[in-house]
């Protein structure tokens, strides 16, 4: 219903001063925050956007409790971390990269040749190995 009145209101040619008011009205109506600054409408655009805001959720908070309480919340949330979803994510394999393999997985992510020992290579892949291992 709204999405029709909606339509209706802002399509064609506005014809009548109700016609430019009604299409004002949608247009402050759908982004609030935006006329915040207007001398006429800022009062009446302030209370909307805290009616929306607050039923979103995200109101200011009034009170020192409020903002207290707001905190708190805001610390007992559990941190993410990017790395960590992606690592419990990972599939674990049990295949063990063998020099050559190592060789060629570092020829394709690089432009130069390694020149590294292979047991350096072997020692770095069980060091990440263990690493990956632990998780």
């Amino acid at each position: 219903m709204h999405v029709k009145v909606r339509d209706k209101i802002s399509s064609g040619v506005a014809t009548s001063k109700a016609d430019r008011l009604s299409r004002e009205f949608v247009t402050m109506l759908a982004n609030p925050a935006d006329f915040i600054e207007n001398t006429v409408h800022s009062e009446t655009m302030t209370y909307y956007k805290s009616l929306i805001d607050k039923h979103q959720g995200k109101s200011q908070p009034k009170t020192a409790e409020e903002v207290q309480e707001r905190f708190e919340a805001q610390r007992n949330k559990p941190q993410r971390s990017l790395i960590r979803d992606v690592a419990s994510n990972r599939k674990k394999s049990t295949h063990v990269l063998n020099s050559e393999e190592i060789e060629e997985l570092l020829l394709k992510i690089s432009d130069k040749n390694p020149e590294a020992s292979e047991s350096y290579w072997e020692e770095l892949l069980e060091d990440v190995n263990e690493l990956l291992d632990e998780d």
